[in-house]
């Protein structure tokens, strides 16, 4: 066999848990061709010294959107420059599996992506533009027709099937008929032969619909009830395909029955299921604690499920433009100032400026802060169902026009706000100065101080705060747990407001910290184990698997810091701008279908202009 490449002196760890051992790999036409100590050259064949390098699997980000990236820009830079090879889309119950979905009453990417997700109506329109199918299947042969530089594995997304069969406007405002709720599930079927994962659903109480009038409405997942979540997961029952879920966190009988449905006791056979997410909530030590209770309890031998909870390899640390975040559509008074569209300041002025507004909020961000009720007790005890910080002092400043206030807590900037309450002459910075006239004398508290803010600069007060995994031990506990998937990383979703494009990354680091072998344990979770729960031929390095693969630096990834990696940068495919990762040189090459389209943090021409990476279908 005429081998292409050859890579050598590599060390070699395969994804299966095993140590690394110093070898070479030959690839012939996209695949593994050959592994070995030292392999014979061959004449054609090119050669790769990677000496002093680790070579891994592709990695497998199993919690993504970059469905939407990818329609404008294929490369999907922002993850395959991490080592990502192959990602899974269609995930929240959104997606493109059924084109744009468009009429002249309603435009579903664009009313279901924007809020859930966070990305501008302008880049949103774009990738509806391109969304020309009709059918799941067609999706598929789209994608094995783009000039892709990942694998892309999708799942049929609810909320796009309830609109494919109900429209819009019924699918939030009425429940199916059989003879609709039998439409689905053909329908899934369908989609179930033609390869998809499984199924998407959502539940959490932060996702809601963009375009009026229904701004105050949740995507159609939502509205589903009990009896029609089991009939369709009895199709992925049937057929061992995954569910991908979040739970309804503000109805807890609901998620328990939901939950439930992964027990193979109860329902004869035990359904894949895999939730978000298992975090360390700072607001509510309880979410962690439920998430492994779940966890243990469905996968016991008494209930005989197959449940997954993901895990995040990385602090949740939140970005906020303004009042616009993702965690703040939780709360009903922040949700009055996301629901206008992000161009409209003067819509958000004036709700800021409501006299009624005002003395609402500070009543919302007072509660439980002070004095003997049941809601100062919680707020002591964590256990607050309360997503957003209301708390200055976490509340740190990114990007501001005061370019000085970058890096500051906003309980540092009240403070001198406070000096200058007092004596306005005691500010030395005219700037700043100036920007606390503009805010008035009459800022009570904290709450008050920062809706001035909000008031003053709109979106351009960028700030970031974390909400969950602040302890690292208790992330390497989350990861390393055997009943949980490393992932949601969201990449491609929050465009300004979250960056884990390199949560696989953070999460190989923490394997890194115990041992070389701690590494090879982390790359398997991150390549093997998740490959086999969704049923893909993806993540080894075995003779004739795609050669799909990446080179690193392991003193670069041992001393890699994953915070300071986030960077805030214009997407030219985007029109927008963007927070991305950046990996200080821990990625030394990344190879899909053997071709090279990373090396040392520059793209290769072949990045985006060329088919390499395809629509992986779950196996039969």
């Amino acid at each position: 066999m005429q081998w292409d490449l050859i890579v050598r002196n590599a060390k070699v760890f395969d994804g299966t848990g095993a140590p690394g051992r110093v070898g070479d790999i030959a690839i012939s036409e996209g695949k593994i061709a050959a592994r070995g100590g030292r392999l014979p050259s061959q004449p054609q064949a090119r050669e790769f010294e990677a000496k002093d390098h680790w070579l891994t699997p592709g990695l497998l980000d199993i919690h993504t959107h970059e469905d939407l990236e990818a329609e404008l820009e294929p490369g999907l830079p922002e993850v395959t420059r991490h080592g990502t090879t192959s990602v899974v889309v269609g995930n929240c119950s959104i997606g493109l599996a059924f084109g744009n979905q468009r009429n002249p009453d309603q435009d579903p990417i664009v009313d279901c992506f924007a809020r859930v997700e966070n990305i501008p109506k302008s880049v949103l329109r774009k990738t509806a533009d391109k969304a020309i199918w009709r059918k799941p299947k067609e999706y598929l042969e789209h994608l094995d027709r783009l000039p892709l530089a990942a694998n892309m594995a999708p799942f049929l997304p609810h909320s796009m099937l309830r609109i494919e069969v109900m429209g819009l406007q019924d699918s939030i405002s009425r429940q199916p008929t059989k003879a609709e709720l039998q439409q689905m599930v053909g329908i899934l079927e369908e989609a179930m032969d033609d390869g998809y994962l499984g199924l998407s659903t959502d539940g959490l109480p932060l996702h809601f619909l963009a375009n009026a009038p229904n701004t105050a409405k949740r995507i159609p997942t939502q509205y589903a009830k009990y009896e029609e979540y089991k009939l369709l997961t009895d199709v992925l029952r049937k057929r061992d395909r995954v569910w991908q879920m979040t739970p309804a966190t503000d109805d807890g009988g609901l998620t328990v029955r939901l939950f439930m449905l992964s027990s193979g006791r109860l329902h004869g056979k035990p359904l894949k299921v895999t939730a978000l997410a298992a975090i360390d909530s700072v607001n509510n030590r309880m979410n962690k604690s439920r998430a492994l209770l779940f966890a243990n309890l469905l996968n016991s031998k008494a209930l005989d499920g197959r449940f997954r909870m993901q895990a995040l390899a990385a602090p949740f640390r939140i970005y906020s433009e303004g009042a616009v975040s993702p965690l703040a559509e939780a709360n009903p008074l922040m949700r009055r100032l996301i629901e206008t569209e992000l161009e409209d300041a003067a819509g958000r002025q004036r709700i800021l400026t409501d006299p009624e507004f005002v003395e609402a909020f500070r009543e919302m961000w007072n509660r439980g802060k002070s004095g003997w009720s049941i809601g100062h007790l919680r707020r002591l005890l964590r256990l607050e169902n309360e997503f957003l910080t209301r708390d200055l002092n976490d509340m740190v400043i990114y990007r501001s026009a005061l370019a000085h206030w970058c890096g500051q807590s906003m309980a540092q900037v009240f403070a001198r706000y406070r000096t200058w309450q007092l004596n306005s002459d005691a500010i030395d910075d005219a700037e700043e100065a100036r920007a606390f006239a503009a805010m008035g004398t009459n800022v009570r508290d904290d709450g008050e101080f920062f809706l001035a803010l909000l008031q003053h600069f709109d979106r351009d007060l960028h700030w970031h705060y974390v909400a969950a995994n602040k302890d690292p031990e208790v992330i390497k506990q989350l990861l390393l747990h055997p009943q949980l998937l490393p992932g949601f990383n969201d990449s491609g979703a929050h465009v300004t407001n979250m960056a884990f494009f390199d949560g696989n990354l953070r999460a190989l680091k923490i394997g890194l910290e115990d041992s070389e072998q701690g590494f090879s344990h982390m790359l398997k979770r991150l390549t093997r184990e998740p490959a086999e729960f969704f049923g893909l031929n993806v993540g080894g390095l075995e003779v004739g698997d795609r050669a799909d693969f990446a080179l690193l630096d392991p003193q670069r990834l041992a001393s890699y810091d994953g915070e300071a990696s986030v960077q805030y940068t214009y997407r030219e495919a985007f029109d927008c701008h963007q927070l991305v990762n950046r990996t200080d040189g821990v990625i030394k090459g990344v190879f899909v279908g053997g071709e090279q389209i990373w090396i040392d943090g520059h793209s290769t021409p072949a990045l985006g202009q060329r088919c390499l990476g395809k629509a992986l279908r779950a196996a039969p």
